[in-house]
């Protein structure tokens, strides 16, 4: 609950930059997709971003519960089931981070019916994509969230 309202939070601002704004909700979902199960991922990541999008910006509202969600849940199943390692869970968000960008390409395509708007944020949604991958990582090897999780909460 805690981090799916981060990620509500997170996704209703953006960081102002040159041409656009920089979303730090990413961060969020990698983060809880790293550490949770898929569902759960699910729910912080596409859930989260829907409810985010809902109540300030509601156009791309199922464009970022599709995209986050999957997004949420392939690194999830990357982290748990396929590729364990913490050397080898980057190439699992990695692929989170292209299906973030492909996704919101394609939804923005959609939406605002020409693929030169997709094109136009297509630097801010890698930008977006990188910030997530690299702080999430981070925050759950770097600065110990996957430990704290693991070893404390899970325990209950």
């Amino acid at each position: 609950a805690v981090l799916m309202a981060m990620n509500v939070a997170l996704s209703s601002f953006g960081v102002p930059v040159a041409g656009g704004h920089l979303y730090l909700n990413d961060i969020v979902i990698c983060t809880a997709a790293i550490i949770l199960d898929p569902l759960a991922a699910f729910m912080v990541g596409g859930v989260g971003a829907f409810l985010g999008d809902l109540f300030f910006y509601p156009t791309p509202m199922w464009v970022s519960l599709i995209t986050h969600g999957l997004q949420a849940i392939v690194i999830s199943v990357f982290s748990h089931y396929v590729l364990k390692a913490r050397a080898q869970l980057g190439i699992g968000v990695a692929v989170g981070a292209v299906i973030m960008v492909v996704g919101y390409s394609i939804g923005r395509a959609f939406f605002y019916g020409t693929p030169e708007a997709a094109i136009l944020k297509l630097p801010f949604q890698i930008l977006q994509a990188a910030v997530g991958a690299v702080f999430g990582m981070l925050l759950c090897w770097k600065f110990g969230i996957h430990k704290l999780y693991t070893n404390k909460l899970m325990r209950r």
